[in-house]
């Protein structure tokens, strides 16, 4: 999209906001492919563990916790975010994607967006019966943040009645930051807040996973 609509939007409006399409879309992607592995680690695999192969319930047949068990698997989706982010980054870059070597804090940033989505969703899984609940997460859920997060567009180009809800989304706060250090002029203060809006989604939906694993599995 960078180098075939960009090259459009490039010749017809100069970019974005002075910057080449390019630049502009790639850190938003980053972000969101960050979503997309989450929220599919994060979906059918906890739901599957329960329901479907109980690999849950072998684990905790051992003196394995709750806690244990929280810890492994986010940690395993942590590392698969952190793969898929490390790759996109080299491949991008060869493209001439980033601006700066400030792109390198993107990868921490993105593991963190991509965990901020992780770990409510486990909380989410832990409670279906089904797989009917994933379609309304994928469809009205995820797939709108993906659209209408900044990802593409600035979000000022949204109604502004919309703006809000994109602000208190964990996919922009990311996608503003990886954008802020992509470029290679970034707003240090931004990125921190994003980072700890990130951080603080994080333990509020840790919270929220580790009511439902204990709620689901042991009471």
């Amino acid at each position: 999209m960078g180098l075939g609509l960009g090259g459009l939007v490039d010749k017809s409006a100069g970019g974005v906001g002075g910057v080449p399409y390019l630049q502009f879309v790639v850190p938003g992607i980053l972000a969101a492919q960050a979503m997309w592995v989450a929220m599919g680690e994060s979906s059918y695999p906890v739901m599957g563990a329960i329901r479907w192969n109980m690999k849950y319930h072998a684990m905790l047949a051992t003196p394995v916790g709750i806690d244990d068990i929280l810890i492994g698997h986010l940690g395993y989706v942590a590392m698969q975010i952190t793969g898929a982010t490390a790759i996109f980054i080299g491949v991008a870059a060869l493209f001439g994607s980033f601006g700066s070597w400030w792109v390198l804090l993107c990868l921490p940033i993105t593991v963190l967006t991509g965990m901020s989505f992780a770990v409510p969703v486990f909380a989410f899984s832990a409670k279906q019966e089904g797989d009917g609940g994933f379609n309304i997460l994928f469809r009205f859920i995820m797939t709108p943040l993906f659209l209408f997060s900044g990802v593409f567009f600035p979000i000022d180009q949204l109604p502004a009645i919309i703006r809000p809800i994109a602000w208190l989304m964990p996919l922009w706060h990311g996608v503003d930051a990886n954008r802020s250090l992509a470029l290679g002029s970034p707003d240090i203060a931004g990125v921190l807040g994003h980072t700890a809006y990130l951080v603080i989604a994080i333990v509020i939906g840790a919270l929220l996973a580790r009511r439902s694993f204990t709620k689901r599995l042991v009471v």
